[in-house]
Parts: structure tokens; C-alpha cells; sequence
């Protein structure tokens, strides 16, 4: 875990983007001692966006068939679903 002051946010600026973007690594932003702020790179907060995304609809998918409220046949059906999620967030990733 990387934690700097906001007043090394301020003095470093280029050096703490520099580090974001080439590891891909958040870095966590303290005023007064105290956690404020975390600040990462466009595209790790894309990636960390996207999963989440592709979290939330497998977990849909997964509560539906729980509750009986998809009415999905054998898994075949339902690993396909899956595969359309993540080759649509695969899609959306590349544009």
C-alpha cells in the first residue's frame, strides 16, 4: 500500500502520476494524518470499474437462478450468459 501526505500530492505531483500509471497501483492521500483520498491511474479505475461490473451481473444471474426467477435451462445456458457478460466488457474495453 502506497500512502503519501496531500502535501506530497502537491510538491510530487508528476512522480505520484508517474507511479499510478506505471504500476497500475492506487495511492492513498492523507491530510492531517488522516486517510482522505485515493488516486490511481484512468485505466486501473476502468479495469477495477469493469470487474466490478462483471461482478455485479454474475451475481444477478447467479440470484435469479437461485430464486427461481430465471428461467435458465441446464448450465450450458448460463455459463453462455456469463460469456456474453465478459466478452461485452471485453467489447467495451477496447473502445
Amino acid at each position: 500500500m502506497n500512502i503519501k501526505s496531500s502535501a506530497e500530492l502537491r510538491n510530487n505531483y508528476r512522480k505520484v502520476a508517474d507511479f499510478c500509471i506505471k504500476s497500475n497501483e492506487p495511492v492513498f492521500l492523507t491530510n492531517n494524518g488522516e486517510g482522505e483520498l485515493v488516486v490511481m491511474s484512468i485505466e486501473a479505475y476502468n479495469k477495477q470499474q469493469q470487474s466490478l461490473k462483471i461482478q455485479k451481473d454474475l451475481l444477478r444471474i447467479e440470484t435469479e437462478k437461485a430464486t427461481g426467477h430465471a428461467s435458465y435451462s441446464p448450465a450450458s445456458e448460463v455459463l453462455g450468459e456469463m460469456r456474453k457478460i465478459i466478452e461485452s466488457a471485453r467489447v467495451a474495453n477496447r473502445e
